[in-house]
């Protein structure tokens, strides 16, 4: 699908009727020339681009070399001098962006059925969950359903793994805009807090939000300031969203609700505890290594079977079944799409071969994933020692590190800490801040895989072994690079291979 080129006085406009020029347009302004691209890195500049100046690392030297490549103007806060290229002065880089990707793309989310889920935990699940039913409903004409999550993204035209939750504007809209080439009807992304707050998905239009929950999680001087700002990035997405599917148990959900239905026309909530929510589920209940439940929820009313384990995922495949009720996704595609879901490191589960020692790769990162995380393996596994492996970022949600260790040491029996993502922090000094809140025997090892060897051979006894935060992520942040790395089950299945090894030996 060709997409149409805009003139630049088209840019400009709307840039005034969003309130955004901070200065009259300069003289000699080519308003009538079209914009080949729209673009932030000097790379990929070519002539006809309008050049973006954006981000905490921008240096001028990048818009030079744009220049150099053929960029004839360039958007930004402040003027540069050189290299004499006009500048189109605005007064909120980050406002203005998402609209300039949304135009470029030609708003690809007016054609194309986006959902946003929404949430501190439970995100990616719900999202492949909704993946898994929509491809169920959609092969019959051959085609899939794309997705954007913070394991990975496929649009079908580019599949890779992930940096972001949630994608900066042009891509986001890139991937839009290959969705609707591909011949995709849906798509389903995740949506973080950030991406609301700093206005990332602005200019998308949502078929349906789907809200999760909320926690404390990235609550720092550089993310979310305090609960409330964390809490109102989150309610953005309602007034964005043709339907919003609300769950009624999380903490302030009624807050939520009441929020959904100010901003939007449509809301359907879901509940584990309220029999008058659109969507109630009950009868939870293990079946061998499955679990059961009853959905009451109009035409999708009925029994639904998950094979990924975690008692705690039901909460996410309510939200999954709000979402097609509310789209008018057949009963049997839902049904079945759930049975067959699973999602890349997610509770992927590894034994001995004696099955005494079990290993469960996950990406729990937060309190409130890490406390829910504990409670279904103490009910799933009773009895047995807990090992957990784990780090933090650098440069984020630093209120995680006294979180998760005190969350981990009230649970484990041993803490294992190592590296994940530290980037322009130092790993050990990580560590060393989340050891001083764990209150069980606690160990430090900044390589990632040794301390997943440290903790499977500390297995004695009927043990579980949990290793949190990276799951098939084959990438660790270092200084601002990605790293290529073995996934956390690369290792775990390495590991549990060399211990069975080792116990068949005289």
């Amino acid at each position: 699908m060709e997409m149409k080129l805009f003139p630049l006085g088209d840019y400009c406009e709307l840039l005034h009727q969003l309130g955004q020029l901070a200065a009259p347009l300069p003289d000699g302004l080519d308003l009538g020339r079209p914009v080949e691209l729209v673009s932030y890195s000097s790379q990929e500049a070519r002539p006809g681009t309008l050049f973006i100046c954006k981000g905490a690392h921008f240096k001028p030297d990048y818009l030079a070399d744009a220049a150099r490549r053929g960029a004839f103007a360039y958007v930004s806060e402040t003027p540069y001098p050189q290299p004499g290229l006009p500048c189109v002065l605005v007064k909120d880089i980050r406002r203005v962006l998402a609209p300039l990707a949304v135009k470029y793309y030609n708003d690809p989310s007016r054609r194309l059925k986006v959902i946003g889920v929404t949430g501190t935990k439970g995100k990616s699940s719900t999202a492949y969950y909704l993946k898994y039913i929509l491809d169920e409903y959609l092969a019959p004409q051959g085609q899939t359903c794309g997705v954007i999550s913070s394991i990975d993204t496929w649009d079908g035209v580019e599949r890779f793994e992930s940096h972001l939750t949630t994608p900066e504007p042009l891509e986001l809209q890139r991937h839009f805009a290959h969705a609707l080439s591909s011949g995709m009807e849906y798509l389903v992304m995740e949506v973080s807090s950030q991406a609301l707050k700093y206005h990332r998905t602005l200019g998308t239009r949502f078929a349906a939000a789907a809200y999760l929950n909320i926690g404390t999680d990235h609550i720092s001087p550089i993310e979310h300031p305090d609960f409330d700002d964390y809490f109102q990035s989150k309610l953005k997405i309602f007034a964005q969203a043709g339907l919003s599917c609300v769950n009624l148990d999380c903490e302030h959900g009624a807050e939520a609700l009441a929020a959904a239905r100010a901003a939007c026309g449509r809301v359907l909530p879901f509940s584990r505890r309220d029999p008058a929510a659109a969507v109630y589920g009950h009868d939870v209940h293990k079946w061998g290594n499955d679990i059961l439940f009853q959905a009451e929820a109009g035409e999708l009313t009925g029994e639904y079977r998950l094979t990924m384990p975690g008692l705690f995922n039901v909460d996410n495949a309510l939200a999954a079944i709000t979402v097609c009720l509310g789209l008018g996704i057949p009963r049997e595609a839902v049904q079945a799409g759930l049975a067959k879901a699973r999602v890349p490191g997610r509770m992927e589960v590894y034994s001995s071969a004696g099955g005494d020692v079990t290993a469960i790769v996950d990406y729990a990162h937060n309190r409130m994933s890490f406390e829910t995380l504990f409670r279904s393996v103490r009910q799933e596994y009773p009895g047995r020692r807990i090992v957990t492996v784990f780090g933090c970022p650098g440069k984020k949600a630093f209120d995680r590190r006294r979180d998760l260790g005190e969350v981990s040491g009230a649970n484990s029996d041993l803490v294992v800490l190592t590296e994940e993502d530290s980037g322009e922090e130092d790993t050990v000094s990580i560590c060393g801040e989340i050891a001083s809140h764990v209150a069980c025997p606690c160990r430090i090892e900044p390589n990632r895989g040794e301390a997943i060897r440290q903790a499977v051979f500390s297995c004695r006894e009927p043990s579980v072994v949990l290793i949190t935060g990276k799951g098939a992520e084959t990438r660790q942040k270092r200084g601002l690079e990605y790293i290529d790395t073995p996934s956390d089950v690369e290792y775990v299945q390495a590991f549990l291979r060399e211990l069975d090894a080792n116990r068949r030996r005289p």
